[in-house]
């Protein structure tokens, strides 16, 4: 299951017409809205309610906590007899979820401790191949030279959807002892987890006695995959992309929280609650592959649950990794933007499945499909275009929609999306269609996916369907024939921007860059817990997919981090603070694709991606287990930071610090140490001064030298243009001088460049955001 993809407004645009029930669109499934309801009332719903701790109090265990928690409450039960209380929180907040009504919330807020109230939202879920493409499995790539012991010894906490253990990507084959003092609850059937999925459990509206297995979803157990799945050899999805499947992190321990439901989607009380559990458990990394779509998208930091609850992951040393979100192209889009999680876009790989379809003029179009029968035929059928009337839902081959046509033994023709293609195909099936033709709707551009259909299908891109469909307008006897290529490589430009990844900026945060980074999330295959395909065969222990989405993207990052983790651990140095590591991924991305130009943006004709589409650009796994440098953001910079966010309201600060802090100063998002810089320049008289401060953890005796590229209409001045080091660990701090350079572009104007500190043996780069 991934993230909803598409503009917002064109879904909105398709909503207003479309006359069927209204759904929660993802990838892969479609999640009913209901309702958090206790009692039969609009009135009672959920709500994540923020307390601060009374000062000098000491809670001697999780019974006294919870007893403290019910006090802010009018009863302990509602009418139904349900309990108000559904979550006492230990770690992740200072708080509770409970159902009430916003009279009662109202009456809270006058008690002593009570900070804010938010209702409950509900999120959306948002590889044989591509550690070799991150330069991992490569001869002298992360895996091999690096000393990275495959994240062995770090433990991956992986928020989702559950885990379908008895695929063998989960064996624990090669997998070192336990961790020492670890103790997790395993509440997968018979309590049985093993070496490598050391925790398993489950968090649904308060109860927690649910098995967190993943036979209906799949979302969980494909993300656990990509991040820390063991080697399984000769793996495939339908006997396409054959090779040995391996996460970026093969030996990294997996503990599993599901917080996502089929039939409620995943509710922010549950995430808290999961999250809250994975950082008393101890895990290293939060692999958090969800978020909000418009228009629930955040407006402030601590609108942000999520955030907030990372914030105190952050805090005790756990490195939090997210989706930046499936709502693009549109702009504004992000759905986490919180300057110590790592957001991640989602690019395209070199690997294409590939479907061809040929018009009866001869003309080809190369598309993608997983489903690729033996039997290849070189036959011509009719084509049918029932949305050439323009009825959406005929347009989108919707259930029932293709009624009064006649679809038999003719190849059908239908737009992509809106619901899942996998089950469009079987409505055309069903109406006698023999194939399908999936043209993509102009905001999808040139991202297409390769899904297990169940009947002969070439999804092919915007560009090609118009092509396609002007070629059907001007015959009065259109045919096409769909053939089948396999598995194809080398295909370019490679990485690209996929159309669906959400897009910055998010102003609420301050001009601190989003995303951060990009990573293969097109196609990506990895775990699965049944069949897939027209003709299952009910094997269920060594099934692999191919999804598509944000959520297929920051796994990738969450295994290259316990690499860089284990790296540390097992060479016995310093282990890097969360915002280290983040530095330390932004600063050796990369901006430009496989033949050296810029990122292209699929979304478009021939555009590349801005800096605030891809953030720094790919992720590269062995430079950034060697960065050179790093940047440190002390806890209390993060404080100031929060201050200067909410205008020195330190009752908003303390949401986040769970004590009674007090803001004494505060600090604008550009002065945060941030490896990426974002400024404001709002007149021709703008000049702004800001100062970093690096970290030597590279060699001992290391120069560097600054290389930049001005954005357009900025100079830039450093106060160094060379960095000495003498020792590891040795920090110097420098600052760069932003003027105006003639005339102002006008308000809503971005620009970009990079400042690069470069050494004999690295190269460190910031990015730069401009906004004029």
């Amino acid at each position: 299951m991934g993230e909803f993809k598409g503009g917002f407004a064109s879904f909105l645009v398709l909503a207003f017409f479309l006359s069927f029930n209204i759904v929660l669109l993802v990838h892969c499934q479609l999640l009913p809205i209901v309702s958090d309801g206790g009692e039969n009332t609009s009135q009672i719903q959920t709500y994540i309610v923020h307390v601060l701790k009374p000062e000098g109090s000491k809670f001697l265990g999780a019974e006294d906590l919870e007893r403290w928690h019910k006090s802010f409450l009018p009863n302990s039960t509602l009418d139904t007899g349900e309990p108000r209380l559904l979550y006492s929180y230990k770690e992740a907040i200072s708080g509770f979820a409970a159902r009430l009504t916003p009279e009662e919330v109202r009456g809270m807020e006058k008690m002593d401790g009570f900070l804010r109230a938010n209702p409950s939202k509900r999120l959306q879920v948002q590889t044989t191949y591509t550690h070799k493409l991150l330069n991992l499995s490569t001869l002298f790539g992360a895996w091999s030279t690096s000393n990275s012991f495959y994240g062995e010894g770090i433990i991956i906490g992986v928020v989702d959807t559950g885990i379908h253990l008895p695929h063998p990507s989960f064996a624990d084959t090669g997998m070192p002892p336990l961790p020492r003092g670890w103790n997790a609850s395993c509440n997968l059937p018979r309590g049985s987890c093993n070496g490598k999925v050391i925790g398993a459990q489950s968090f649904k509206l308060g109860n927690t006695t649910n098995p967190p297995t993943d036979i209906d979803q799949g979302h969980g157990t494909h993300v656990a995959g990509i991040a820390a799945g063991n080697f399984v050899d000769n793996a495939d999805v339908l006997r396409l992309a054959p090779g040995r499947a391996s996460g970026m992190a093969p030996k990294a321990y997996i503990s599993v929280y599901k917080v996502c439901w089929k039939d409620i989607g995943c509710g922010m009380d549950d995430i808290i609650a999961g999250i809250d559990q994975a950082i008393l458990d101890g895990v290293h990394i939060l692999q958090m592959s969800f978020g909000a779509n418009p228009p629930d998208l955040p407006t402030s930091l601590d609108e942000d649950e999520v955030a907030v609850a990372t914030y105190s992951a952050m805090q005790k040393g756990i490195f939090p990794c997210t989706t930046a979100g499936n709502s693009g192209p549109d702009p504004k889009t992000l759905g986490h933007a919180a300057p110590w999680d790592m957001v991640v876009g989602a690019t395209t790989t070199d690997r294409r499945i590939r479907t061809t379809v040929t018009l009866g003029n001869g003309k080809q179009f190369h598309g993608e499909s997983a489903y690729q029968p033996n039997t290849i035929t070189n036959q011509f059928f009719p084509l049918a275009y029932p949305g050439s009337n323009g009825q959406l839902d005929q347009l989108f081959c919707l259930n029932n929609s293709l009624n009064g046509f006649n679809v038999k033994g003719k190849i059908v023709m239908c737009v992509a999306e809106v619901i899942d293609d996998i089950e469009k195909g079987g409505f055309v099936r069903n109406a006698g269609g023999v194939g399908m033709i999936l043209l993509n709707f102009d905001i999808s551009g040139f991202t297409i996916f390769s899904n297990a259909h169940h009947l002969p299908v070439s999804h092919v891109s915007y560009k090609d369907a118009m092509q396609i469909k002007d070629y059907f307008i001007s015959n009065s006897a259109p045919t096409a024939k769909i053939t089948f290529g396999g598995t194809i490589f080398g295909i370019h430009p490679t990485p690209a921007l996929a159309s669906f990844s959400s897009r910055g900026p998010a102003k609420y945060n301050r001009n601190i860059l989003k995303p951060d980074v990009t990573a293969p999330g097109v196609n990506i295959l990895s775990a699965w817990p049944v069949d897939v395909g027209p003709f299952p065969s009910n094997l269920k222990q060594k099934t692999f997919n191919f999804l598509s989405g944000t959520s297929m993207a920051a796994p990738h990052v969450s295994g290259i981090v316990a690499l860089i983790m284990s790296k540390l651990k097992n060479d016995n140095k310093r282990i890097w603070s969360t915002s280290e590591i983040q530095s330390a991924l932004i600063t050796t991305a990369n901006p430009f694709d496989l033949d050296g130009k810029p990122i292209f943006d699929e979304a478009t004709l021939n555009d590349s991606a801005n800096i605030l589409q891809r953030g720094a650009g790919q992720v590269n796994a062995t430079n950034a287990m060697d960065p050179g440098l790093v940047y440190n953001i002390e806890p209390d910079d993060y404080v100031a930071y929060l201050c200067g966010v909410y205008s020195n309201n330190s009752q908003d600060v303390q949401i986040f610090t769970q004590d009674n802090t007090q803001c004494t100063k505060s600090i604008p998002g550009k002065r945060l140490n941030y490896p990426s810089i974002g400024i404001g320049m709002k007149s021709r008289s703008s000049r702004t001064t800001i100062k970093r401060t690096v970290t030597n953890v590279g060699d001992a005796r290391e120069i560097y030298s600054a290389t930049f590229i001005e954005p357009p209409f900025v100079r830039i001045f450093l106060s160094h243009y060379q960095l000495s080091f003498t020792r590891l660990e040795q920090q110097i701090t420098y600052r760069i001088t932003f003027t105006m350079n003639g005339s102002h572009p006008g308000s809503g104007v971005i620009g970009q460049g990079q400042l690069s500190w470069v050494s004999n043996k690295h190269t460190v780069t910031s990015p730069i955001y401009i906004a004029f």
